[in-house]
């Protein structure tokens, strides 16, 4: 078929099959002179790639995928970790927010919407904290508002919100917003550096063992597509990895954040002991109370 007829096949136009291409997502037609032929392969791998970017896969990775550079597990990873199924974005406006914006290959495709969580553009992070837009933006640049990644575009959450508004309590509070934005760089440098470590331990510590027990996943251009058995496997041991992750993901980050808030009332505590009054000592030591109560 010509590429008119693949683009009313699929459903998508023709600059987004050009486009499609100039991004290694689709391999070059067969050309007879200065036509350009295409078959139900590039039907196939038109759909496959919508389908992946309607569940918030990034153009980078989906390249990855349909060239066979990752499996299915990987696939399944990747689909927890970009926020399966999110494609569109609701705004405290009501508004709906495709995540089409600077990218043609998702104009014209009916996407389904996700009703939660909520996704707010940094515009809308800002009406709906009333923290001001530039100084959002500012954060942001500083790596210290970080936002969820759905397809191609940054969202922010409800999470976002409150976090926002906590850093907007300090300013008012008398934090100087210098000081404030270089503990907070300091903070996040220390805390990527933990994160990549953490990652590193999940992918050679879980990720790499379970791969050894199931090692045709390996290797899934290897494998006999008529053998039921290894596909069966690798479908358990694809689901053990996403297990795993959906377990491990909120463990670590309960540990984390016991660690730091513990850490941060003693240091409080040892503070207010050197410097503080009777009555600032009880209040820090009623907080710490209070913490341990609601765990």
């Amino acid at each position: 078929m010509r590429v008119e007829e693949l683009s009313a096949r699929a459903g998508v136009s023709v600059d987004t099959i050009r486009y499609y291409q100039s991004k290694g997502l689709l391999p070059a037609p067969r050309r007879q002179g200065r036509v350009a032929w295409y078959d139900t392969d590039h039907l196939d791998r038109i759909a496959r790639v919508r389908s992946l970017q309607s569940r918030g896969f990034t153009l980078a990775t989906i390249v990855r995928l349909v060239n066979g550079d990752l499996d299915a597990a990987d696939e399944a990873l990747l689909g927890e970790l970009a926020g399966s199924g999110l494609s569109e974005t609701t705004t405290t406006s009501g508004d709906t927010a495709s995540a089409t914006q600077g990218d043609p290959s998702r104009a014209g495709g009916s996407l389904a919407q996700s009703i939660e969580p909520e996704l707010f553009t940094i515009e809308a992070l800002a009406l709906r904290t009333g923290v001001p837009l530039p100084l959002l933006r500012a954060v942001e640049s500083e790596g210290l508002l970080v936002p969820r990644r759905v397809g191609s575009e940054e969202r922010y959450t409800s999470e976002d919100v409150d976090a926002a508004q906590a850093g907007l309590a300090l300013l008012e509070w008398g934090v100087p917003l210098s000081a404030l934005l270089e503990l907070g760089r300091r903070h996040h440098a220390a805390t990527v550096s933990v994160a990549r470590e953490a990652v590193d331990l999940f992918s050679v510590h879980i990720r790499g063992s379970l791969r050894e027990q199931d090692p045709g996943e390996q290797n899934p251009g290897e494998q006999d597509p008529a053998d039921q058995n290894t596909a069966r496997d690798d479908e358990a041991g694809t689901q053990r990895l996403v297990e795993a992750y959906t377990q491990l993901l909120p463990a670590v980050t309960t540990l984390v954040g016991h660690h730091f808030t513990r850490t941060l009332l003693k240091a409080a505590l040892d503070h207010i002991e050197q410097v503080g009054t009777p009555v600032e000592l009880q209040a820090v030591r009623d907080q710490g109370d209070d913490e341990a109560a609601a765990r």
